[in-house]
């Protein structure tokens, strides 16, 4: 069968293929991304068809018979490298897996698009990194020729130290990388390789193509249940000034785990361009190939599914808390190795309880796991107890329970004010504002994190995790059945928020001649106080989903 792409007259297989799998299985293009294949949800493999977006995983190759398809690395040079340069300008892209889909669809909306007609363009996409704000910052500056000189003037070395500093991994940073080129896994892998996928029975399935091994495998279709939330612990019985529930919570990084081995080598890393908010610190897939590749004698590709991601990968581990004015208290947590340390360390007077629970695997490595809630709950557990002056703009310790975390509280106002400090030593202050309906309207961030090396970067990390912490707080949780199975299997289940229900995050960085130091975290912390503050400390988070 024939059809062009990027210009370029190809011959692929007529068959039973998504054009994604045409593209990168066939034709060995890398530049539209398997974030989700085939839900046709987080928009990382968008192409143009003829000129119009289509999302390429759900789009039969078969019907492509004669018709131009364009990836971002066929776009129109002047506007591809307006967009490319408008989103390293502004910090639009951490990672670079989610940005080639997202640039070819701001490239279909032609030039000076508003703000209301990206958004909305948005809503066919997901992007975990950075807020969707400094997008749509992009989206508009895109449309202005690039400002060369001030991206050359910018220390590419410096601005990937500080990404590294948040991300918890080596990170590139730059305009290749918003281009989608940031070494992912599978994007490197030789021609040639066998496939491996996990069997939904367990172990792995290895076939001469992803086609092949994905139909032996069982692989289980992505679904949305519509099942209620549960709380799997109950709160330790006692007299609280606060209480807390919380479930289990999908970190929901857009690469799913991959990596790639020959035999006797070393396996290509799965955290690729990202840390994958340490989700990924253990993920099976560099041993399996490893194994796998001495075991063939032959380069392996090792490929998880979305679908694998959410029933195999770790999730935040569920609390159950109750904490007294002084900074005592209880929290139940879901037995994870290294949470109680880390409570331990930000609160000593916390009793750590780890509980057995069916659920779904769990890790100390996602995001602050452990201490985030311990800071959170220090700093309710001191706004209940005293009416304090509202804090100075900059962050500072001072004011909190062992000087970590305090909270100001303005209900009548739908206003709160948290300031966290977290173990890195960044401080951030943050204040949330809610709206008519309850739901999130403004976000005002300040940070300080010594040197910040690059601001475009420190404030792309403030603004991301101020994104995560909302969708924490008020909408992110996973669905469990009676056997602690995830039931929801859609990207878009997870109730991470859209780029529409996003606010702006207004932040301000407070430099100084300090070390660099890890601050996103901190940001993370005081927004998601901050939002549980302004809705009056409801006692389970998220606070705006059905439960059953």
């Amino acid at each position: 069968m024939h059809l062009t792409v990027d210009g370029r007259p190809v011959e692929v297989v007529d068959s039973d293929l998504s054009l994604l799998d045409a593209l990168r299985e066939q034709l060995g293009n890398r530049s539209a991304k398997d974030g989700c294949s085939p839900q046709g949800q987080c928009g990382c493999c968008t192409v143009l068809v003829d000129g119009a977006p289509r999302v390429a995983c759900v789009t039969p190759v078969r019907r492509m018979a004669g018709r131009a398809v364009t990836t971002v690395e066929g776009l129109d040079p002047e506007v591809r490298d307006r967009l490319v340069a408008a989103f390293a300008d502004t910090g639009a892209s951490q990672c670079g897996f989610c940005t080639p889909g997202i640039l070819c669809r701001l490239a279909s909306l032609g030039p000076n698009p508003t703000k209301g007609r990206v958004e909305q363009a948005l809503l066919a996409h997901l992007c975990r990194c950075t807020g969707w704000r400094t997008i749509v910052q992009a989206a508009a500056a895109g449309t202005d020729p690039p400002d060369r000189d001030r991206v050359h003037q910018r220390d590419e070395a410096a601005a990937g130290r500080r990404a590294t500093l948040e991300g918890g991994s080596p990170q590139r940073v730059g305009p290749a990388v918003a281009a989608g080129r940031g070494g992912f896994a599978d994007d490197t892998a030789p021609p040639g390789c066998l496939v491996a996928v996990p069997a939904v029975t367990g172990g792995w399935v290895v076939a001469e193509t992803l086609e092949a091994a994905r139909a032996a495998a069982g692989k289980v279709q992505g679904r949305r249940s519509g099942r209620g939330l549960i709380w799997p612990l109950e709160v330790p019985p006692g007299d609280w000034a606060v209480t807390l529930q919380t479930t289990w919570v999908e970190p929901g990084y857009l690469e799913p785990d991959a990596s790639w081995c020959e035999p006797g080598g070393e396996p290509a890393t799965a955290l690729a361009n990202g840390g994958a908010f340490g989700a990924k610190m253990d993920s099976p897939a560099p041993a399996a190939a490893r194994r796998l590749a001495r075991e063939h004698g032959r380069a392996v590709r090792v490929l998880l599914s979305r679908e694998d991601v959410v029933r195999l990968g770790p999730k935040r581990p569920p609390v159950a808390a109750g904490v007294r004015a002084d900074g005592t208290g209880v929290m139940r947590v879901v037995r994870t190795p290294g949470v109680a340390d880390a409570v331990a360390a930000m609160a000593p007077g916390l009793v750590v309880e780890e509980v057995d629970v069916a659920g779904p695997p769990t890790s100390a490595a996602v995001r602050g796991a452990g201490w985030v809630e311990a800071a959170v709950l220090l700093a309710a557990a001191g706004a209940q107890s005293a009416n304090r002056p509202r804090p100075a703009s900059r962050p500072h310790p001072a004011g909190g329970l062992r000087g970590y975390g305090a909270l100001w509280l303005d209900l009548a106002a739908g206003e709160a004010t948290a300031q966290i400090t977290a173990p890195s030593g960044g401080r951030a202050a943050a204040t949330v504002r809610l709206d008519g309906a309850g739901g999130p309207a403004a976000v005002s961030v300040a940070v300080a994190a010594g040197d910040p090396l690059d601001e475009v970067v420190l404030r792309s990390y403030a603004v991301g995790a101020a994104h995560m912490a909302l969708g924490w707080v008020f909408s992110e949780a996973v669905a469990v059945d009676g056997d602690g199975e995830p039931e929801d299997l859609t990207i878009r289940s997870f109730g991470i928020l859209r780029a529409r229900d996003t606010p702006e995050v207004d932040v301000t960085i407070d430099p100084s001649d300090a070390a660099p130091a890890a601050a996103s975290d901190a940001v993370f912390a005081a927004v998601a106080a901050a939002a549980w503050g302004a809705q009056g400390l409801p006692a389970r988070w998220p606070t705006r989903r059905p439960h059953r």
